[in-house]
């Protein structure tokens, strides 16, 4: 098996489109782009929380 090419994708975005409409997709589209923000938000908090943590216990 390969991977999926350009054209595999279009045509896989052309029926997607067709089944949900344009603006379900594009709602769709927009609720996973906060998503995935929120996600990389949300690590990069809990990296600083940690190191923050780490410097604590470092001068206790």
């Amino acid at each position: 098996m390969g991977s999926l090419g350009g054209t595999e994708l279009l045509i896989i975005l052309a029926i997607v489109i067709l089944l949900f409409g344009v603006g379900r997709v594009s709602r769709i589209g927009g609720e996973l782009g906060s998503a995935v923000a929120n996600f990389r938000k949300g690590l990069q908090e809990g990296a600083k929380g940690k190191s923050e943590e780490a410097e604590q216990a470092e001068t206790t």
